[in-house]
C-alpha cells in the first residue's frame, strides 16, 4: 500500500506541473515569419492569430495574392514553433513520468 500511496503523490505532484505548464502556455507568444520576414504573424498559446505585421513594400496594387500568401507561409511558420513549445512545455511538466503518460487519452508528448 506504501507504493500506491507514493505513486498517488507522484500522480497529484506531476498534474500540478501540468497545470502550472498549461497555465504558461496560455501566455505564451510565438511569431513566424515568411518572405525573408517580409510578413510576421503573432500566434497566442491557444493558436490564436494575435498579430500581422507587413512589409510596406507589399503594399502595391497587384500584390495581394503574394500577401495571401505570405500570411499562411508565416501562420505555418508560427504554428509549428508553438506546437513545439506546447510539447516542450508539457514534457517538462511530465517529466519522468512522460513515458507512461504518452499512451493516455488526451496527452500528448
Amino acid at each position: 500500500m506504501k507504493d500506491l500511496n507514493g505513486l498517488m503523490k507522484q500522480a497529484q505532484a506531476m498534474q500540478q506541473k501540468l497545470a502550472d505548464a498549461q497555465a504558461r502556455l496560455a501566455e505564451l507568444t510565438v511569431d513566424g515569419t515568411a518572405g525573408g520576414g517580409m510578413v510576421t504573424v503573432t500566434l497566442k498559446g491557444s493558436g490564436e492569430l494575435a498579430k500581422v505585421v507587413l512589409d510596406e513594400s507589399l503594399v502595391e496594387p497587384g500584390e495581394g495574392e503574394v500577401i495571401a500568401d505570405l500570411i499562411v507561409a508565416a501562420h505555418a511558420d508560427a504554428k509549428k514553433k508553438l506546437d513545439a513549445r506546447q510539447a516542450q512545455l508539457m514534457q517538462e511538466a511530465a517529466g519522468p513520468m512522460a513515458g507512461m503518460m504518452g499512451g493516455l487519452p488526451g496527452m500528448k508528448f
